[in-house]
């Protein structure tokens, strides 16, 4: 008897793009432009500052006018939007 044996690649956990449920979706900045939010549409951030581009990375959700981030490496923070303006650890952010 000949048995056959079928060379099925392993499942990959694929990454789904979730569509923000928002209209915060973009660049925030401070007004100084040292520190600079931006909230990409599949409910990830990515904070630069200064010249460093990549500084904080994680996951982020927003309800209603609140939005909560949990950064890669393990800390959260959350914020504000009032009238189109982002406050965040202290910090106002402008849509840019």
């Amino acid at each position: 008897m000949i048995v056959a044996t079928l060379l099925i690649p392993p499942a990959r956990a694929e990454e789904t793009e979730l569509k923000a449920n928002h209209p915060y979706v973009g660049l925030w900045v401070t007004q100084d432009g040292h520190i600079r939010h931006e909230l990409l549409p599949n409910g990830r951030y990515v904070e630069a500052r200064g010249t460093r581009e990549r500084a904080y990375e994680g996951r982020y959700e927003v309800t209603g006018t609140r939005i909560e981030y949990w950064d890669d490496t393990g800390f959260t923070a959350d914020g504000d939007f009032i009238d189109d303006v982002l406050h965040h650890a202290g910090m106002i952010f402008y849509r840019r």
